[in-house]
């Protein structure tokens, strides 16, 4: 490095689920292929996943207290701000040791003590908003950072502060729409020619997904011609195949892939034809950019029903259909797979739809974004 030259620093801050996580990860990857020079600073919960993925992935980390703020805009809310003096404290530690140009808050709680004191201390300040309702955190924090990038246009409404919002979209592992059919196909010994489905109820599982796609099953075994690529999750892998022995069902058919966790998914996307599963804003940037139309199952229980409304972006889209947990059962799920599987002609404009409304450069734009407004 040439001497004289400023190097820039750089601290990200987002936890409590790997959706707030990875983004941060892939902003710090962004930034170091960008400039290797850039140094970067994890800040997350001391005790929270961010502790173990972060430094998993050879970025710095440093961890301060916290707690969850309540889910509601209330005066309670405002009271766990006031115990939160020890996480500002941290955090007021670490500016000065870091001297950071640039704090950017992918969402979380810890997003909260963090931004806020950067903000406080006039140090240049980002959000990324992943969903398309915003989380508390990122709604209250939005009137005192810089820039709120967004990933749905659907979540614009919900910020007060329009002039400050950057629709980016969420970024993507760089192979999602990059692998052929064909390599797709034979990475899971499958025909590149036949109509396939893709399910997957994220890495743990999703209990009513996997007990409707038994009974999908049932109905496919006598439709050689579709093919399955189906993830149950870690979790629920084993209950999954003991029920196909209970129904009497052949799970290890030539055309079905059944398994415990879905390595591949960059090359499970490029052979399917439609998605079933949740609707976590990752996994949705990825069929946008894939372009693959699905049958969506939002997970109920996830924070202010987040999942929901993204599901609800896609489906406002053209993109989607969307069955809620409550009303999926196995002769609802497969009344849907069969209407879509029946119209190829409807499949391939759900897809368009899909790819329509991608953001494949989002990295590029978040990158851009965060030299724009990093002290130079």
């Amino acid at each position: 490095m040439e001497k004289g030259v400023h190097v820039v620093r750089v601290i990200l801050t987002g936890g409590g689920t790997g959706g707030h996580i990875y983004p941060a990860l892939a902003i710090a990857k962004g930034l170091l292929a960008r400039d290797a020079n850039t140094k970067i600073l994890y800040v997350g919960i001391q005790d929270g996943m961010e502790a173990r993925l972060v430094p998993e992935a050879g970025i710095a980390f440093k961890g301060i207290s916290g707690k969850g703020l309540p889910r509601r805009l209330s005066l309670e809310t405002i009271k766990v701000i006031g115990k939160s003096f020890k996480a500002l404290w941290e955090t007021k530690n670490i500016l000065r040791e870091f001297h950071p140009d640039l704090v950017v808050g992918t969402g979380g709680y810890v997003s909260g003590p963090v931004v806020l004191t950067a903000s406080l201390f006039n140090v240049p300040t980002l959000l990324h908003e992943q969903n398309a309702l915003p989380g508390i955190t990122n709604r209250i924090l939005a009137r005192v950072v810089r820039r709120v990038m967004v990933t749905f246009p659907e979540s614009i409404a919900h910020f007060g502060v329009k002039n400050k919002l950057e629709l980016v979209g969420l970024p993507v592992r760089k192979e999602i729409g990059q692998i052929s059919r064909e390599a797709g196909a034979k990475r899971f010994g499958l025909r590149p020619d036949q109509l396939t489905l893709l399910v997957t109820g994220g890495s743990r599982g999703a209990r009513t997904l996997n007990q409707a796609m038994i009974a999908v099953l049932e109905y496919l075994a006598k439709r050689p011609d579709i093919q399955v690529i189906w993830a149950t999750g870690t979790v629920t892998y084993a209950e999954t195949i003991d029920e196909f022995g209970k129904r009497g069902i052949s799970w290890e058919c030539p055309q079905w892939r059944v398994l415990e966790y879905l390595k591949d998914m960059p090359e499970a996307l490029a052979c399917a034809d439609l998605y079933v599963g949740r609707a976590g804003a990752a996994s949705l940037a990825e069929l946008m950019v894939a372009g693959i139309p699905s049958v969506l199952i939002p997970y109920p229980f996830a924070a202010e029903n987040h999942q929901e409304h993204n599901a609800q972006a896609l489906v406002q889209a053209g993109a989607a259909q969307i069955i809620l947990d409550s009303e999926c059962d196995g002769e609802r799920l497969w009344k849907e797979v069969d209407r879509l599987i029946s119209q190829p002609a409807l499949l391939a404009q759900m897809g368009v739809a899909a790819k329509a409304i991608a953001q494949p450069k989002a990295l590029d734009k978040i990158v851009d974004l965060c030299q724009a407004n990093a002290w130079r």
